[in-house]
């Protein structure tokens, strides 16, 4: 398996967890943690980041992500 990388940083655990519902959906595994000042960190398997990002970018409005790794 490989390792887990951070693909997002999002501004509440709703934005999180809709990240990891998009990235679910395009069959990509997604696990969120703790981030600096009350963000939450999304992260994928490395194998799968350009994916992940690519499946984010589609899915979101481009100001909606408050910032990348």
């Amino acid at each position: 398996m490989s390792e887990m990388v951070r693909v997002a940083v999002a501004g509440d655990v709703a934005e999180a967890e809709e990240m990891q519902e998009i990235l679910r959906a395009a069959g990509i595994e997604a696990e969120l943690g703790d981030g600096e000042d009350d963000s939450v960190t999304v992260s994928v398997p490395e194998s799968s980041l350009d994916e992940a990002k690519d499946a984010i970018e589609a899915m979101t409005e481009p100001g909606d992500i408050v910032g990348e790794p």
